[in-house]
């Protein structure tokens, strides 16, 4: 494979890899065949897990930890009986995360060979492009912008990418809903992706003065990196209005974060489920040529809770199935503009939106 193939490769797999992580998305993933593995597949395998864990681990010790329990379960032939390339890494999975609790720590098996890593260099002028048609097809992540009944707003999105090359939509996302007197904004189906383009959508919901949103903590140089929101945005700011993010057990790591931003600078009603509980970044590495692993090389940090969801997840300010949170939410929000309603006929029509929505949410619970 050449370099050029190889970077579109890693490019098209970068891609794919956020959309696996959402829980929606627009094309199911193709089934793979399966390999038979034998025993030096194996140990190769884990040999190469166990020496990626102690090299880049964001928790040394835990590493260490995760290495004695393999070696254990080595020694006690817990693998070797598995021949199955597919079941192989799922069980390394399952083990490395019973001890590490770590759910974005994962083994993956690929039919398809995966291309050793070259030296890191620029990308060409065809390979940007490239990736700039393949975010664009995919709307920069972004699949609905509506106006409901009664001037609420409503954004989802599926994932959080490239914060420059998706600024505009942001922007125009923003803009359209900019007149409505409350916003809704959809993260049950939003796997994650970029922290940049996470600060770029909060700081829509901020005014100039930058707030300190999270800190990435990286094991690698020891660094850690600093997010705040935007002096300037391309598109208008929703300020002053009140906003409601919608969770699942679904939502998942830079998702986690937009909502863990938002409940703890008290911008934003957290209506749904609990979040997944995955805070740590990484990056994706080849252990062999149909093997690789996602390890978690870094850490959220919030500026003001000293801490992460890893683990426990984002637990909503009001909690209900995530199939009846968009109806909680705009019953919500509703209710309150209809506090402030002067004009009379609105104020009927308000009432009667409000008596429709909550006629669909008793049917719903009624169902489950």
């Amino acid at each position: 494979m050449s370099k050029s193939n190889a970077a579109r490769f890693v490019i098209r797999l970068v891609i794919i890899c956020l959309l696996a992580l959402s829980a929606t998305t627009v094309f199911a993933q193709p089934e793979q065949p399966d390999l038979t593995i034998d025993a030096a597949t194996r140990t190769q395998v884990i040999d190469g897990i166990l020496k990626r864990l102690n090299d880049s681990y964001v928790f040394p010790e835990v590493a260490k930890k995760m290495e004695q329990s393999i070696r254990e379960r080595v020694d006690k032939k817990e693998y070797d009986q598995i021949t199955s390339a597919k079941q192989f890494a799922v069980k390394l999975t399952t083990d490395l995360q019973a001890v590490s609790n770590d759910k974005h720590l994962r083994v993956r098996y690929s039919h398809q060979p995966i291309p050793e890593r070259g030296q890191r260099r620029e990308a060409t002028e065809e390979e940007r492009e490239q990736r700039k048609r393949e975010l664009t097809w995919m709307n920069h992540g972004f699949a609905k912008v509506e106006r409901l009944p009664g001037n609420i707003g409503y954004l989802e999105f599926f994932n959080f990418m490239d914060e420059e090359l998706g600024a505009d939509t942001v922007a125009a996302a923003m803009n359209f809903i900019n007149n409505t007197d409350a916003l809704i904004i959809d993260m049950r189906s939003n796997g994650g992706g970029n922290p940049a383009m996470v600060a770029l959508v909060c700081s829509y919901l901020f005014g100039p003065e930058p707030v300190h949103l999270n800190d990435l903590y990286w094991r690698e140089g020891n660094r850690t990196d600093e997010f705040w929101t935007k002096k300037e945005v391309a598109g208008k700011r929703y300020l002053n209005k009140d906003v409601y993010v919608l969770t699942s057990k679904r939502t998942f790591s830079g998702a986690e974060e937009f909502t863990y931003n938002l409940k703890n600078l008290k911008r934003a009603t957290i209506i749904g489920e609990t979040t997944g509980g995955g805070a740590h970044p990484g990056g994706g590495f080849r252990i062999s040529e149909h093997f690789g692993m996602f390890v978690p090389t870094g850490r959220a940090i919030s500026p003001i809770t000293k801490t992460n969801w890893e683990g426990t997840g984002v637990t909503p300010d009001v909690s209900v199935p995530a199939d009846q949170a968009l109806l909680v939410a705009r019953v919500v929000a509703l209710k309150k503009s209809l506090a402030a309603l002067k004009n009379p006929d609105l104020k009927g029509r308000m009432e009667d939106e409000i008596q429709k929505l909550e006629k669909e949410l008793s049917a719903l619970k009624a169902k489950s």
